[in-house]
């Protein structure tokens, strides 16, 4: 592994960005030490406030769901409270789609009273500048729901970013650790897979975006450590990804 500096995107043919979000553009202690105890704290109130609402009724149906089907296939026989059920997802940092979906409706409403501001890297707002102005898209696949995705760009440390992103994709398309996935992603953009660039702090997301043709970078933000062994080009900053 190198560290890849430049990586020029013009030279390697790329016509679009797809980035990561936790470690990537934004800080992990943001998402975990922020915007993980501001959901987990408010998940009763805002189910007992927002019950009759139609799409968080059907996020709580999904939820019994899953969970009926996790007692199912465990030795657990008693059938914890929505609420107990989402604090242990959290507590075990599943990726379940109906949890992502309720921390973005929460998120959203603290982004809306100004309780949430989106933290983003100080390179990010100007790469995203400079890459589309030289033509570039620029797309994100997180975990995290494709609405929480927005709200934090649109409502960022750096002012609305998301006028800069051009798509959006959540686990709806499948796991990030999945090559099928990033085909779909693929097939979606309508744009050859070798043209577009993912870029991630996690190197099984990395192997399953190159098994589907992707090009790829390693992101190691300081003071996150460099992975023992990966066979991948890695970036510090997106100043060093060049357009």
């Amino acid at each position: 592994m190198r560290v890849a500096e430049p990586f020029s995107l013009a030279a390697e043919h790329i016509a679009i960005v797809l980035l990561d979000i936790e470690g990537t553009t934004t800080p992990i202690a943001f998402v975990h030490n922020v915007l993980f105890p501001y959901a987990r704290a408010r998940v009763g109130s805002f189910l007992e406030s927002h019950g009759s609402d139609d799409d968080v009724r059907k996020i709580v149906e999904d939820l019994r769901t899953e969970q009926r089907s996790a007692i199912a296939n465990s030795d657990e026989r008693r059938e914890a409270t929505v609420v107990d059920y989402v604090h242990a997802l959290m507590d075990r940092d599943r990726k379940s789609g109906p949890l992502k979906a309720l921390q973005g409706r929460i998120w959203e409403r603290g982004y809306r009273d100004g309780e949430l501001k989106g933290e983003v890297y100080p390179d990010v707002p100007t790469a995203f500048a400079r890459w589309t102005a030289d033509g570039l898209r620029i797309g994100i696949f997180s975990s995290g729901s494709v609405l929480a995705q927005q709200l934090l760009f649109a409502n960022s440390t750096a002012g609305d970013l998301s006028r800069f992103l051009s798509c959006h994709f959540d686990t709806g398309v499948g796991a990030k650790g999945e090559a099928g996935s990033y085909r779909r992603i693929v097939e979606t953009l309508g744009v050859a897979a070798a043209r577009i660039l993912f870029v991630s702090d996690v190197v099984k997301e990395l192997d399953a975006a190159r098994e589907a043709g992707l090009r790829t970078l390693l992101c190691v933000r300081p003071p996150a450590s460099v992975p023992t062994s990966n066979a991948y080009d890695r970036v510090k900053s997106f100043d060093t990804i060049t357009s």
